[in-house]
């Protein structure tokens, strides 16, 4: 009786402010690898290809919005033995499941038709992300390792509908480094759950009972070597003609960048993964100048 009570509540409690908080925007900075493509193939000055990346980046954020109503509908109960989580619109009983459904299928159909209006390459590739999704909700999500290599397909896919988006096919160098640098996010994203949480981890996320600190701190230093030497290689052999070989200045952003991100998530026992680049002004400074020396190479030299 309580329960239901407080049900409805939520449901008078319910505002646009909401259902924007149900969609994650603050997790949206994951749909810029969707601009990747924009970016590298040398289309960044076209109005027409920034317009199509632009619909595109638009488009995977209302996917991925419609995924993480779904989740936090299917997560309600785990979400609400969290500390942070629990404060979650449906988890708080904001939001009833049933509307929060409703708002993930009207997401979804939005972005698949933005995707499939911009291009199909973009709209199946929309359709990869939300069946792999639907995989992961479903099964591995459960499964250590492959957890986490399912997440950074996620963003691959996004990357190759943003290749998509402007019509140019997409190195397989630049896949590579956002396998790697994806693998070693998400083991970060572990690494935080398993540190915040204590104890009470595998109440809330299952498989966090296969992983350790020790073990999460290998995988994170192998992905992280491995994507500083995949991204060397990538500036050397794509870009060793012409003036174009001075691509190897932005070696040292990613270096930076990646152990600036290490040193965070170690500090005072890490901070959310997923917030990190919105919170923190040296990883900022550090992507802009990244992309400043990216993009004088290939469109000023």
């Amino acid at each position: 009786m309580v329960e239901t009570a407080f049900v409805d509540a939520g449901r008078k409690r319910a505002s646009a402010g909401s259902y924007l908080r149900l969609a994650r925007p603050k997790q949206w900075t994951k749909n810029g690898f969707v601009l990747a493509g924009l970016v590298f193939s040398g289309e960044a000055f076209v109005p027409s290809s920034v317009a199509s990346a632009l619909l595109a980046f638009a488009a995977f954020c209302a996917l991925s919005g419609a995924v993480y109503a779904v989740n936090d509908v299917l997560d309600v109960e785990e979400d609400r033995k969290h500390p942070r989580k629990r404060l979650r619109p449906v988890a708080s009983g904001e939001i009833p499941p049933r509307a929060a459904v409703a708002f993930a299928a009207a997401l979804a159909a939005a972005g698949l038709a933005a995707g499939f209006y911009v291009g199909v390459g973009v709209g199946v590739s929309g359709v990869a992300y939300l069946l792999l999704q639907a995989l992961y909700t479903g099964v591995l999500k459960h499964l250590a390792i492959l957890d986490v290599m399912s997440i950074s397909a996620g963003f691959i896919i996004r990357a190759l509908a943003g290749a998509q988006a402007v019509g140019s096919p997409i190195s397989p160098w630049l896949l590579v480094c956002t396998g790697l640098l994806t693998l070693f996010l998400g083991f970060t994203k572990r690494r935080y759950e398993l540190a915040s949480l204590g104890d009470g981890a595998a109440v809330h996320r299952r498989n966090l009972k296969d992983y350790s600190v020790p073990l999460l701190d290998e995988m994170m230093n192998i992905m992280l070597a491995a994507t500083i030497i995949a991204y060397s290689l990538y500036t050397f052999f794509v870009y060793a003609n012409g003036e174009q070989i001075f691509m190897m200045a932005s070696i040292p952003f990613v270096v930076y960048g990646v152990l600036r991100y290490m040193l965070l998530v170690h500090r005072d026992g890490g901070g959310n993964p997923d917030t990190l680049l919105l919170r923190d002004r040296p990883l900022q400074v550090t992507l802009l100048l990244w992309l400043a020396v990216v993009m004088f190479v290939l469109y000023f030299l």
